[in-house]
């Protein structure tokens, strides 16, 4: 029988989590190219609408986990492609206001659809139980991280799903 020592040694979980993280954008992103959508683009846009649009660049940012200097060249683009505006916040001129214009909320429509599909493809022979089993599992494990970068003082990036 394996020592706990030897399982965790063979597992090499997080690098799986890992690559599983980096397989699946990249199938995603090859879906989405031709949108002329890359990676930062795209899941700027599905971050702005999931969490509601008129976002300021900074909330965008901390969802996104990336530094709002890394999401001005992207937010630029965007806007160059006219998907989304931005505008100064009416409560603080400083901050500046993230919204989707009418192209974008189209566009993000057919993201969407292609997302779901991407989906639809790499969970193909999973199960709903082996999948919200999959869901538990990875909750908790994020959980422990958390309170582990609590303890530690540490403090927590935000959930990017």
């Amino acid at each position: 029988m394996k020592t706990e020592l030897e399982r965790l040694r063979e597992l090499s979980l997080a690098e799986r989590l890992g690559r599983l993280h980096r397989l699946w954008c990249n199938v995603a992103c090859m879906e989405l190219q031709p949108m002329g959508l890359t990676y930062s683009r795209w899941t700027a846009l599905w971050k702005l609408v999931r969490l509601g649009d008129n976002l300021s660049q900074k909330v965008l940012a901390e969802a996104l986990e990336i530094e709002v200097a890394s999401l001005m060249r992207t937010l630029g683009q965007l806007e160059q492609q006219g998907l989304v505006s931005r505008h100064a916040c009416t409560q603080d001129k400083r901050a500046r206001i993230v919204s989707l214009t009418p192209a974008g909320h189209a566009l993000v429509a057919q993201v969407e659809a292609h997302i779901m599909q991407v989906r639809r493809e790499l969970l193909q022979g999973i199960s709903e139980t082996e999948l919200s089993e999959f869901e538990r599992i990875i909750g908790l494990i994020s959980d422990n991280a958390c309170a582990k970068l609590a303890t530690a003082g540490a403090t927590p990036k935000q959930d990017s799903q």
